[in-house]
């Protein structure tokens, strides 16, 4: 048996190797890439007709030494990398490039995504979280009238039931982010009274909408001594948004929402760039093409590290 499993297999490879050179280079392609339907509809074209004049919210806040952090988290630090041959730190003049090190205390501050092993380590760690969230439908919820009457004030699913009244039920596994407008002040925020995101609230989204994750402005989803909320939603395995900003730039519905994130193995929480895709006509946002992108535009003044900021600046 084995003596007949080699004679086919070298009678196989025999064959193989008696193929044209196109052959094997056509075989070799689908080998890696699949056959192609030429049918099937191309996404470069669709890039071309939406996405290539859409405009781009960031609703991303910038990650600097002295953002707001939770309290129980240490401060974050920046600083200039160092050569660990010569000790000394890496310099345009000596060197070539510069780099930067950080002193990160925690996963969880700034714009992020939280996997739910923050609260429970039988889920998702952040390296876990599959490629689909990249790409989502993204509802936009406003209770920053609610907010600016009650800085505690928590979306109930009443709030959600009357958005679906004006805007039509909200779609399956899309992100629900919840505008309060508490992030127009950062970073001179309140960390500890913030507007919220009830219990019941996160539970409809899930429950009974089907929703991919639901994002908000504040680094925490709600007030109550246990974390109420946010406990439900990670020990049960659904991730989470915070620290997300400029939802009054973004619609109620019709945009998309992209989201990169790095993969520490055995994150926690991510660090995120959130970005709105929104149409054409959109009044906020960028288009591709209406700023320098290749190359990306030169400055009047270099970037240099600045004691006294603890990070690299132009001024």
């Amino acid at each position: 048996m084995r003596s007949f499993v080699v004679s086919a297999a070298a009678a196989a490879l025999t064959g193989l190797l008696m193929l044209d050179s196109s052959a094997l280079a056509s075989s070799a392609e689908i080998a890696i890439h699949g056959a192609v339907d030429s049918k099937s509809p191309s996404f470069w074209g669709t890039y071309d007709t939406l996405f290539a004049n859409a405009k781009y919210v960031d609703l991303t806040h910038t990650i600097t030494p002295d953002m707001p952090i939770w309290r129980g988290f240490g401060n974050i630090t920046f600083s200039p990398s160092v050569n660990k041959l010569s000790g000394e730190a890496f310099a345009y003049d000596t060197d070539g490039f510069v780099a930067t090190a950080y002193k990160l205390t925690t996963d969880q501050m700034g714009t992020q995504l939280d996997a739910p092993a923050h609260f429970n380590p039988y889920f998702a760690a952040s390296d876990e979280i599959p490629a689909t969230f990249a790409l989502r439908k993204l509802v936009v919820i406003d209770m920053s009238s609610q907010a600016a009457k009650n800085s505690s004030y928590a979306l109930t699913v009443n709030d959600i039931l009357k958005w679906e009244n004006t805007y039509g039920r909200i779609p399956k596994r899309s992100v629900v982010f919840v505008r309060s407008d508490w992030s127009k002040t950062w970073p001179y925020v309140n960390t500890d009274v913030f507007p919220q995101v009830s219990l019941e609230a996160v539970q409809f989204l899930h429950q009974q909408r089907d929703i991919l994750f639901h994002g908000h402005e504040p680094l925490d989803t709600d007030m109550t001594p246990n974390f109420d909320a946010e406990a439900w939603l990670l020990k049960h395995g659904y991730a989470q948004a915070e620290g997300v900003t400029n939802l009054h730039l973004v619609p109620p519905t019709g945009c998309l929402l992209s989201t990169g994130f790095p993969k520490f193995i055995g994150g926690v929480g991510n660090y995120v760039r959130y970005v709105a895709i929104c149409q054409p006509n959109w009044a906020y946002g960028v288009a591709p093409g209406s700023t320098p992108e290749a190359p990306l535009p030169q400055y009047n003044t270099p970037l240099l590290w600045n004691d006294a900021k603890g990070h690299r600046s132009r001024d």
